[in-house]
């Protein structure tokens, strides 16, 4: 083959042996017959298609990303319950990661103290300890103990079983066994200075009495169970004022050395962590007056074998209950060994009639009705016949008719047949509505649950029937609480304002100042005027008269007393069951207490309102005077009247 007569424009081993010449130009490919690329042009990808194949790859990545994240969301949020063992009772992560990383710390907040209103502690919280016993694991140092030996000294250090009992208490369990509850920090102290294994002492927190059973009918009581829910008295009805608000601490938690450190969480500097108040719950109860009582009834309940028997003392300027005494009773510490009737407070739970107690009340209505004068006088005749009833007085078989008596005197004898004659003279109908003004079946608002409302006959029955009138006048036929015949009764000593008697004081701190009180509510029942002419009547019962047993020398002193029978089915009475009372007000010039003491079915020859209840009430209104230095009756008018 001939040499090509053309000549390459360059040489092949020149440097720009790739580059064109100035006079070459850039030849266009050759296509093919149809106009279309050739072959390795369709081969070569055009920048259009790698952008979109980039964006593909990029749409993949994003997509997966958005998928992983709302999966992760799924998870987390909308169904983060795992089923693993690291999240019990599903638990979600969130809550596992925050458990892990922080940590709550709830702080034992203490129940406010209750005191009297000379600030002794009535009720207050206390930390014991319950003793747990496992014998399988007496040891001291690595050393077995015998169980002989921890027998002797837990029994010298509780003092409640001998060692033989206690090994005996060993022998029939290896381990848990429950040996002894609320012990206090000295025993705990002791039983951990024996230093034995399988002593295990568990730290509670439980509501204290010091005084044990002197005012339980006025505290109620705590259990002692994890949930410490109050029952009866003012732990009841004034729980609220009682608790404090929960405090709670957030701590973060971090790890070093397999270790877990805990730091205050978030607690800005001028934030208190133990920031609760010293206030405490003030009763207007005076301990010192309540023993007092509580002696004066056990001492005449003892003697006279009494089934039961209450003593309330009211400030009759104000309602305050300075003492409130009910027997039997119980030790709130461990009232789970006292029967469950025990816990009521029966002086204002229990109705009962009240007898010849009520005669000033009567006495007041008549004369704030106008159809007596006080000045008027009554024949008594000893005994009355009401329709086919014949009612007689008390002393009728020693005395028979005292003729010509006097209002004074109608109370000084507790005549009968002269209240019937008194209130004989008002409409029957006008007398049930003054009865009803005077709020006997009304529901008083007590610091203490359980209050039951008194009870009248339906007016009908009262209306149409002219015995019940006439048994009214005296005290029977109807029933009230001892408590609303105290509330009555100072309503005489306080110029006829009847005033919603009260425990609680209020809210004071340690210095006694109150920041917290209800004001006293009161209504008039009573003129001023007749309110102290039966208080002055009254006073003849004590200076002469039937109770003469509460008279103290020196001091002006109203009473009354009262005895009567049991009432038992529909309308019958049980001649050998008395309730026997007697209520005092002193001093008459310007009162100030009002005591009653109520004693249920004494026993013997005498037992009556004098015998029984009146001598109780003179000891009390003697403690008054001895602890407030009350001077006598006539220093008392030669002050006012210089």
């Amino acid at each position: 083959m001939s040499k090509s007569k053309f000549k390459l424009p360059f040489k092949s081993n020149s440097r720009n042996s790739l580059k064109p010449t100035k006079r070459q130009q850039p030849q266009r490919r050759p296509s093919s017959r149809n106009g279309r690329n050739s072959d390795w042009e369709r081969t070569m990808p055009t920048a259009n298609t790698a952008i979109a194949r980039l964006f593909i790859i990029w749409g993949i990545l994003v997509i997966g990303a958005f998928a992983l994240g709302a999966k992760l969301y799924y998870l987390q949020v909308i169904d983060p319950a795992i089923k693993y063992e690291q999240a019990p009772q599903g638990k979600k992560l969130s809550q596992i990661a925050t458990d892990q990383q922080t940590t709550k710390l709830n702080f034992y907040i203490p129940r406010r103290q209750i005191v009297d209103r000379q600030q002794n502690v009535l009720a207050t919280d206390r930390i014991t300890y319950t003793l747990y016993v496992h014998p399988h694991l007496f040891r001291r140092n690595s050393q077995a103990v015998p169980a002989a030996e921890i027998a002797e000294q837990l029994s010298a250090i509780l003092g409640k079983q001998t060692p033989a009992e206690l090994l005996a208490i060993f022998a029939k369990q290896d381990w848990g066994i429950l040996l002894s509850k609320d012990l206090p920090e000295s025993v705990k102290e002791k039983i951990v200075g024996m230093q034995i294994d399988g002593l295990d002492l568990k730290q509670n927190y439980t509501r204290f009495y010091p005084h044990q059973d002197m005012a339980a009918e006025v505290t109620g009581y705590v259990n002692l169970d994890s949930t410490r829910t109050p029952q009866a008295g003012v732990e009841y009805t004034q729980n609220k004022l009682l608790e404090r608000k929960p405090i709670s601490w957030k701590m973060t938690r971090s790890f070093e050395n397999s270790k877990s450190i805990f730091h205050p969480g978030n607690l800005e500097r001028s934030q208190q962590l133990f920031n609760f108040d010293d206030l405490r719950l003030q009763l207007t109860i005076d301990l010192r007056l309540q023993q007092i009582a509580r002696n004066a009834l056990k001492v005449q309940m003892d003697k006279y074998k009494a089934r039961k028997g209450a003593v309330i003392v009211m400030d009759v300027r104000d309602g305050a209950i300075a003492a409130l005494v009910s027997e039997p009773t119980y030790n709130p510490n461990t009232y789970y060994k006292s029967k469950i009737e025990l816990f009521k407070n029966w002086a204002i739970t229990d109705l009962y009639e009240p007898g010849s107690t009520f005669k000033p009340i009567n006495l007041a209505l008549a004369l704030d009705a106008g159809v007596i004068d006080p000045d008027d006088t009554f024949n008594d005749t000893g005994e009355i016949k009401i329709k086919d009833a014949l009612v007689r007085n008390h002393d009728f078989a020693t005395e028979g008719a005292r003729g010509k008596l006097t209002l004074a005197e109608i109370l000084k004898y507790s005549s009968n047949v002269g209240m019937i004659k008194i209130i004989q003279r008002m409409k029957p109908l006008d007398y049930y509505h003054d009865l009803q003004k005077l709020g006997i079946e009304d529901q008083i608002d007590f610091d203490i649950p359980g209050y039951t409302p008194g009870r009248l006959k339906n007016e009908v029955e009262f209306t149409v029937r002219e015995i019940e009138p006439a048994t009214t006048s005296f005290g029977q036929g109807f029933s009230l609480t001892p408590l609303k015949l105290i509330q009555l009764h100072a309503a005489i000593a306080n110029q006829g304002k009847l005033i919603t008697p009260h425990v609680v004081r209020g809210l004071s701190d340690y210095k006694g100042y109150l920041h917290y009180s209800q004001p006293p509510n009161s209504k008039q029942i009573f003129s001023p005027k007749t309110a102290k002419t039966v208080l002055e009547m009254m006073e003849e019962v004590v200076e002469d008269g039937s109770g003469y047993a509460a008279k103290i020398k020196g001091y002006r002193i109203a009473g009354k007393t009262g005895t009567s029978q049991k009432a038992v089915g529909q309308g019958g009475y049980d001649d050998k069951a008395k309730i026997t009372s007697f209520v005092g007000i002193f001093p008459v010039e310007a009162p100030r207490y009002a005591v009653l003491a109520v004693v249920d079915e004494p026993h013997g020859k005498y037992t009556f309102g004098s015998t029984v209840a009146a001598p109780i009430v003179g000891s009390v209104i003697q403690s008054i005077i001895n602890m407030e230095g009350i001077p006598p009756s006539n220093v008392y008018h030669k002050a006012a009247n210089p």
